[in-house]
């Protein structure tokens, strides 16, 4: 498809009157790690994710939005608002005791707090947030994890109740299954805390992506998109990252879900495609990091593994990253508008 052409088709609306007068139209966005390697500033990343027809654009980290200086968050706001774009900002991670978190920038509360306030200025009603990743499996049992992170929320509750901000946690690299997620949430406090729900991550901790859409729907905030492949190895199964529509986890169907599910609710798409991880689950050593995932949920992951096909070893970095990743992020965009389109339309 001609860019021209493509992204004169990604722009076009789709009716909300499609979706039914009591059901809220899926805001589709756009999660900025998606370009991650592109060198866009915020106001150039906004007028790109414009032009392909975005309602959201997620700054899931604090690089993609520049910097949390006022006069830069409110020329960001001004900006979005003239291209009636909603913004979501996000942070890295809230656990003290995880190998993600970066002492050097404060404390924890510290550092949300920082958040809460930017969250204002620029107008995001959302700070998004994780944990960590699976190496934090390792380190200690996840529940530990989870108890400091609780502690963290909770000692900013009253600020983000005041400034009326949520926090959205992500189930992030590796780090919780959706149960574990929801328990998070709910120890935290639903009145202040939620999902970003993540559609990739799941399988990374052996979870079916629809498994933690049904679990996690119920407390989603926003979200992040992409499609999977995963496939049984003599070891146990690989996992690799796909554009829209090129996997075999049923995307179709969880997209269909979710604006089912999560009306109203940001579908942001988060792109990101490289070589297989592989998760050597036959070696017995591997499950000390896995003790308490159900084995019902590790079944549910097994079968879709068992329908896949192996997928080619591609690199992780790529020539031309920044224009390789346009590329999968707009044929993505494409086809998950089409598809939403689709759904308004029967």
């Amino acid at each position: 498809m001609e860019r021209r052409k493509f992204l004169k088709l990604a722009a076009s609306a789709i009716p909300a009157a499609a979706y039914g007068a009591s059901v809220a139209p899926v805001k589709l966005g756009v999660d900025l790690f998606s370009i991650r390697s592109a060198g866009l500033g915020p106001v150039e990343a906004l007028d790109y994710c414009a032009k392909l027809g975005a309602k959201v654009v997620h700054f899931s980290e604090i690089r993609f939005i520049g910097s949390l200086d006022e006069a830069n968050l409110r020329r960001v706001r001004e900006h979005a608002e003239r291209l009636g774009i909603e913004p979501e900002i996000g942070m890295r991670s809230i656990c003290p005791t995880s190998k993600m978190f970066e002492a050097k920038d404060g404390t924890a509360e510290e550092q949300l707090e920082r958040m809460i306030v930017a969250a204002n200025v620029v107008g995001s009603r959302i700070v998004r947030a994780v944990l960590g990743s699976s190496d934090d499996r390792r380190t200690a049992p996840i529940a530990r994890h989870i108890e400091n992170t609780v502690r963290v929320l909770r000692n900013v509750r009253s600020h983000a109740m005041d400034s009326n901000i949520r926090i959205a946690i992500e189930n992030h690299a590796g780090d919780m299954q959706s149960q574990e997620l929801k328990m998070l949430i709910e120890e935290a406090g639903r009145d202040f805390v939620g999902a970003c729900l993540d559609s990739g991550n799941p399988l990374w901790t052996l979870e079916d992506p629809h498994v933690a859409l049904e679990t996690l729907a119920p407390y989603v905030l926003t979200s992040h998109v992409r499609d999977s492949a995963v496939w049984t190895t003599p070891d146990g199964a690989a996992v690799t990252w796909v554009r829209m529509g090129d996997g075999n986890v049923g995307i179709a169907d969880y997209v269909r879900r979710f604006a089912r599910l999560c009306p109203g609710r940001p579908l942001s798409l988060e792109i990101i495609v490289f070589g297989p991880r592989k998760f050597a689950w036959r070696d017995p050593k591997f499950w000390d990091a896995y003790r308490d995932i159900p084995a019902w949920q590790f079944a549910r992951f097994e079968a879709l593994a068992e329908k896949g096909a192996p997928r080619a070893d591609a690199p992780w970095d790529r020539p031309n990253e920044g224009a390789r990743e346009k590329e999968d992020l707009e044929a993505s965009f494409a086809w998950t508008r089409a598809l939403l389109a689709r759904k308004a339309e029967s």
